[in-house]
């Protein structure tokens, strides 16, 4: 597990999730490594169920 990812489950933001998906892009100047990708995709998986929680807490 990545240091600053939290256990299957958690519940963060979107607008959370977003903010370290551009700073992961960030630090990595734009070229992702292998783990940087690894760290990317699970970012985007759990931004991707808490933006479809907020669409349906709205509805």
């Amino acid at each position: 597990m990545f240091p600053n990812s939290l256990p299957s489950g958690s519940v963060r933001s979107a607008a959370e999730l977003n903010e370290r998906i551009r700073a992961l892009w960030q630090r990595a100047g734009g070229s992702l490594s292998a783990q940087e990708r690894a760290e990317y995709e699970l970012l985007v998986v759990e931004w991707a169920t808490a933006i479809r929680g907020e669409v349906v807490a709205a509805a």
